[in-house]
């Protein structure tokens, strides 16, 4: 049976009554706003090709399910003692927790309170920006019993919250808040939109990418709290001009007809600690540099990135314990290995139910977790959310055996 059969009979088992005021809806939408009409037809037509992937997309059977979520999940973090916490931005919707550690039996729990994920957008004048959870992006658990919180503060990624851009280090022994410390204007501007987050193995320095206006990097020295911009507006932290962002076979866009841009974004540490890599989303250049060059105000004023491989358009990227870098492309719902020494990119695995592969960690146990934040199926691009099967996975790395479902 071929794509258009299936889904023709899915298409044919829905309640058409139940269809009838939407079609009466459209086709009034359809005098009103044509253009605002199409979108709601292509929604339709993009649900139901959702509807059909299951059955006829592609599926990795090491790529194994952990969690699904009702909101709209970008970050994951596993610390060193097994406890995974994930993070929800507030993009298309005032979600109701930002960040959350996921329990044993499937369900979340507010992290570390209720207190820090109780800012509202509607209670913007109530609440201080500086002492709540505005809009998280990413989230990491060190080596050293921190999990370090991004907040970008800059809900549906536009204009940031003022004094809201901060990056919050916990405790997870106490669970409580250990330190905030506040990234100014002078760092994070307006425009701005801190994205991920690594570590030094010493914990004195936190390195930041910044996919905003103006791409680049941060550095924050988490003993005195100064933190920099390092490569602002370099070309290596800005969109690829020549650079496509492609899913579902087509150019994504949105409903002005605009391609999405993002600067620096994904993020990578070596073991060691002396290498940092990362790459624009909108990009297909992995670039790398010194930590030691940057760590430093005056040095980093005159750095120069390397760069490490062509790649594409991917959103996470983390790395092994070989040295070998994850990465995760948009266009093909997969994750790649690029080896940093020669460059080369190689398949890994590639799957369906990975629509926009977002964020990595890595478990005790060597397994890889990554997220898929669906973005290509949000209000962003569509008159409404087409998919909304947020989910964790998690798969084995090559040479490592296999993990428990």
């Amino acid at each position: 049976m071929n794509d258009y059969a299936l889904s023709a009979q899915i298409t044919e088992g829905i309640n058409m009554r139940a269809l009838a005021p939407s079609a009466f809806a459209t086709a009034l939408l359809t005098l009103i706003n044509p253009a605002f009409a199409q979108s709601l037809s292509e929604d339709a037509k993009a649900k139901v090709e959702r509807l059909v992937a299951p059955l006829t997309g592609q599926q990795d059977k090491r790529l194994q399910v952990v969690a699904t979520f009702d909101h709209q999940v970008t970050g994951v973090t596993v610390a060193p003692d097994g406890r995974i916490f994930v993070n929800f931005p507030r993009w298309s919707e005032d979600t109701p927790v930002s960040v959350a550690e996921l329990l044993l039996d499937g369900s979340t729990r507010p992290y570390p309170d209720e207190l820090w994920n109780s800012w509202r957008n509607e209670r913007i004048s109530e609440l201080s920006a500086s002492e709540h959870f505005v809009c998280v992006q990413s989230v990491f658990a060190d080596h050293r019993g921190s999990l370090w919180v991004v907040d970008p503060a800059a809900p549906n990624a536009e204009k940031t919250v003022k004094d809201g851009p901060k990056i919050v280090q916990i405790d997870l022994q106490t669970n409580k808040v250990k330190r905030i410390f506040p990234i100014g204007i002078q760092t994070a501007g307006p425009a701005s939109y801190l994205n991920d987050i690594r570590i030094a193995p010493n914990g004195h320095f936190a390195y930041l990418t910044n996919s905003g206006s103006p791409g680049g990097l941060v550095v924050l020295d988490t003993q005195s709290g100064q933190n920099w911009r390092v490569l602002s507006e370099d070309p290596s932290t800005q969109f690829d001009p020549d650079a496509t962002v492609r899913t579902d076979g087509q150019t994504l866009r949105r409903l002005d007809g605009r391609q999405p841009i993002f600067n620096a974004d994904s993020l990578a540490l070596s073991e060691d600690g002396k290498t940092l890599f990362w790459q624009a989303l909108t990009g297909k250049t992995l670039y790398r540099i010194m930590t030691a060059d940057i760590e430093d105000t005056e040095v980093a004023k005159h750095v120069r990135p390397e760069t490490v491989a062509t790649t594409e358009p991917a959103d996470g990227l983390w790395t092994g314990k070989s040295g070998e870098i994850y990465l995760s492309p948009i266009a093909d719902n997969a994750v790649k290995v690029v080896n940093t020494s020669n460059g080369s990119v190689r398949l890994l695995l590639n799957d369906s139910r990975l629509r926009w592969p977002d964020t990595f960690s890595e478990g005790p146990d060597g397994a890889i977790y990554i997220t898929a934040s669906h973005i290509q199926d949000s209000p962003w691009f569509h008159a409404a959310w087409t998919d909304k099967k947020f989910t964790l996975f998690k798969f084995m790395p090559d040479g490592i055996g296999a993990s428990n479902p």
